[in-house]
């Protein structure tokens, strides 16, 4: 495994699948009922020789999923299995989970060619929009995919009209957006963890030699100039995080004024109790922002747990990161 490598987009993977000319299907989780390996609307692609990209949970379920994939290909017959983890064959295999999954089973995939190619374009420019599909009842189940570019809401499954189909919402939104101010140790090290837990990352620098793309894993976007305008330009919406890690004190603070009187989701400050306290006092007396605004700002910023070393810093604000983003910290 790559330690670098940005988590697979599996809409942009099932479209190289189909134009590689490889018998695959589709699994989707559609439904999920107690204690369970992967969520509704987790999804994978299987080839006809049983390899996988992406997943549906790992051990027994993941087993049984590429079984029935493997078949499917052969079929060309689309299916919904269900999966209970507290069954005999799940507990023989060593799953714990003690609940239950419904997944759909898709070899008939290529013919939605244009609506996953639509959303792995959506992703790529961070725009939203939601894929139905819909399930028939028969056997075999006719299975259609829609795409619709609009704004996203939760992943559901319904039953459509006289209960003689189901339709799966799956949400399609873009990777949140870490805006890493400052492409020196630390900034380099938290460009490979927010890489590797999901988010889409651009490093701001005003040095060169610190602007370098081969400094940063493959897809972060490097860019060279003053670091507060080039916070500007961005929209610091609810899905962004900022993250200041400049050279010193000066640059910190500067960063800081570009970006602490919007909304972004995150705004974390690098630096010790006494450096934070004394930009705060100085953003206050100078009217520069509001108690309320500087105290949204997460600073001194990480996780406390003892870091030290730069990659153990960098470990710190990835899971701080992660507590905002799952909403386990505020």
């Amino acid at each position: 495994m790559d330690p670098n490598a940005r988590p697979i987009d599996i809409h942009r993977k099932i479209v190289e699948l189909i134009d590689a000319g490889r018998s695959l299907a589709v699994a989707t989780v559609l439904s999920v009922q107690g204690s369970t390996p992967q969520q509704l609307g987790a999804k994978a692609a299987i080839d006809a020789a049983g390899h996988i990209w992406g997943t549906v949970g790992g051990g027994p379920v993941e087993a049984e999923t590429q079984r029935t994939a493997v078949e499917a290909c052969q079929s060309q017959r689309p299916g919904v299995f269900a999966f209970h983890l507290d069954n005999d064959d799940a507990a023989r295999a060593g799953s714990i989970c003690g609940g239950s999954m419904r997944i759909l089973v898709d070899p008939t995939v290529a013919r939605h060619r244009s609506c996953y190619a639509a959303a792995a374009d959506a992703i790529q420019r961070r725009r939203r929009g939601v894929l139905h599909t819909t399930i028939g009842k028969g056997d075999p189940p006719q299975v259609s995919v829609e795409w619709l570019p609009q704004e996203a809401g939760d992943v559901a499954a319904r039953t459509g009209p006289e209960s003689s189909t189901e339709v799966f919402v799956e949400p399609i939104i873009p990777r949140p957006l870490l805006l890493i101010a400052g492409g020196g140790h630390v900034g380099q090290a938290l460009a490979v963890q927010a890489v590797q837990i999901g988010f889409d990352v651009t490093v701001l620098d005003d040095r060169p030699e610190f602007a370098d793309a081969a400094l940063f894993p493959p897809g972060v976007e490097v860019r060279c100039g003053s670091v507060p305008e080039e916070i500007g330009r961005h929209p610091l919406d609810d899905d962004t995080y900022v993250v200041l890690v400049t050279r010193g004190h000066r640059h910190d603070a500067e960063a800081l004024a570009a970006c602490l009187h919007r909304r972004p989701a995150y705004i974390g400050m690098i630096g010790s109790r006494r450096k934070v306290a004394l930009i705060r006092r100085s953003f206050l007396e100078g009217r520069l922002a509001t108690e309320e605004e500087f105290d949204r700002v997460f600073a001194p910023i990480g996780v406390s747990i003892g870091a030290v070393t730069v990659p153990e810093i960098a470990v710190s604000i990835a899971a701080q990161l992660i507590a905002v983003r799952r909403k386990a910290l505020q």
